[in-house]
């Protein structure tokens, strides 16, 4: 213990010099402007950077990734909350009570919860992610591609709590998200589906245009219709963020140990990343929370589960790749291409031979996470501004956002078509209470549920039972079997019930 403090104080001194500082706080601005941003993906920003890490020291260039990495996962809350436009997918979770919340008045709230979930998980996930290392990656090594399914069929799952009253609208809205994710090419057999002959459809339909769309465009056109009677938030004061206060902290505080183990937990599984962590988080609260029946309406639990578990998923992901030369997510597997260029590999000796480098990236961790919070308390001062202008004028701008976002994915005209598209469909889901989370929520995790059952399948002789006999993908699968049982079990007993009340009121 007293030599991991050692290093880690070292690696903190090797944070402070002028480079490696720089690069923490140029990671830090270029993350939060790229979750802002819908349309540019966290794993795309990464992406545009690592060209300039070329001729960079690897540790400088590492501590850069990292900060944008960290803070990419709390930038996409803003405009979440005050436009309900997700910059990542991760953060649509978060707009469910975070931006009705804004709805009711309650903006300067919202982002509190923000920032102290983004704090307090990203703290957690650090210090795990220092002291447990290495019996953290052992156990991550377990995890094949039955464990994986399992856990996105647990994401999944949550729909049940996301479809609020209406459970076969949730599973109709989750089947066509299903569906839209479909469209494409096979991964496994690289045959087409459902392309009508265009090639652009080849390559599927970005999960980023149909969000934008229905979230984005879908509300401009509900608000459209209303004839902007109504502020889409309210004027926000000039301290812009209002932390909660100590009792309301310690009142969440199991909730935000909680979903930041789990967030860190499921970083570890190499691939499922933030966005995973952010829905199942959310499904959990919403499953078993203690007012899991007021999720959606705005409450502090639903923006704490999902921005803890995504920012602590980011300590969880670098865990097997420094550990194990195994990439935890898509930006990390971006990161282990830069240390590659470096002429770097990491893996178990990495702590041994560069261990001064692997504590420099820790100690970043805590100073990005630290940085991340002070910059995002000032920086939503900009975005406030917008919300001065009339609604019509905000819902323009909002627009404009989705038109950059959509164009900015494939440079191509047709994305922009089928983001109107899938506005129009929000918009009618929105009219006909049809939920739209778990459309968008089949569109994200439909590919990856796919792609990880047909590699189990081919793996393990088409024996679909290794989903069941295994013991940690088991024991999911039987959280997934109660999570779907557990409504119709909930409503048997109602019905039971109502005969009951019934026959003992006088007659």
């Amino acid at each position: 213990m007293l030599d991991i403090l050692i290093q880690l104080g070292a690696g903190f001194i090797n944070c402070m010099t002028p480079a490696n500082l720089l690069m923490l706080v140029v990671g830090i601005v270029v993350g939060l402007l790229v979750g802002v941003l819908p349309g540019l993906t966290l794993v795309m920003g990464v992406i545009l950077v690592l060209p300039f890490t070329y001729s960079m020291d690897i540790t400088a260039s590492i501590v850069l990734l990292t900060a944008m990495y960290v803070s990419g996962t709390y930038g996409g809350a803003f405009t979440a909350i005050l436009f309900r436009i997700p910059g990542e997918p991760l953060d649509v979770p978060i707009l469910w009570d975070g931006y009705t919340m804004a709805q009711k008045g309650r903006a300067a709230d919202a982002l509190g919860w923000t920032l102290i979930a983004a704090l307090g998980g990203g703290l957690v996930s650090a210090v795990i992610m220092v002291l447990l290392t290495q019996p953290i990656a052992t156990f991550a090594l377990k995890f094949s591609t039955p464990e994986y399914f399992a856990i996105v069929a647990f994401g999944l799952a949550s729909v049940i709590a996301l479809g609020r009253g209406s459970l076969p609208n949730a599973f109709l809205s989750l089947g066509l998200g299903l569906l839209i994710a479909s469209v494409g090419t096979d991964p496994i057999y690289g045959s087409y589906r459902f392309t009508l002959g265009l090639p652009i459809l080849a390559d599927g339909i970005e999960f980023l245009v149909v969000m934008v769309g229905a979230y984005g465009v879908g509300e401009v056109l509900a608000r459209l219709e209303q004839g902007f009677a109504s502020k889409p938030v309210e004027k926000i004061d000039q301290t812009s963020t209002r932390l909660p206060s100590l009792r309301e902290l310690f009142a969440l505080r199991w909730m935000f140990l909680r979903s930041s183990i789990l967030g860190n937990v499921i970083g570890l599984v190499p691939g499922a990343g933030a966005t995973i962590a952010s829905f199942v988080s959310y499904g959990v609260e919403a499953q078993y929370g203690k007012r899991r029946k007021e999720m959606g309406t705005g409450i502090p639990e639903g923006i704490v589960a999902p921005q803890s578990a995504s920012t602590a998923s980011v300590g969880g992901a670098l865990v097997p790749l420094l550990a194990l030369g195994i990439p935890g997510s898509g930006a990390t597997a971006v990161m282990l291409g830069a240390f590659m260029l470096q002429g770097v590999q990491p893996g178990p000796q990495i702590l041994l031979t560069s261990s001064t480098m692997v504590y420099t990236i820790f100690a970043s961790v805590f100073l990005g996470i630290a940085l991340m919070c002070v910059l995002g308390f000032y920086f939503i001062r900009m975005l406030v501004k917008v919300l001065d202008f009339p609604e019509a004028i905000v819902s323009a701008f909002v627009m404009l956002m989705c038109f950059i976002g959509a164009m900015s994915i494939r440079n191509n005209l047709t994305d922009l078509w089928l983001m109107i598209g899938f506005g129009g469909i929000g918009y009618l889901l929105e009219r006909f209470r049809f939920p739209i989370a778990p459309l968008v929520l089949g569109v994200i995790l439909g590919p990856i549920a796919e792609e990880s059952f047909m590699n189990a399948m081919i793996s393990f002789d088409n024996d679909w039972t290794v989903f069941f006999t295994r013991p940690i993908s088991g024991t999911v699968m039987a959280a997934v079997i109660v999570t779907l049982l557990l409504p119709f079990l909930s409503l048997g007993r109602r019905r039971r019930s109502e005969p009951a009340e019934a026959s003992s009121q006088p007659r």
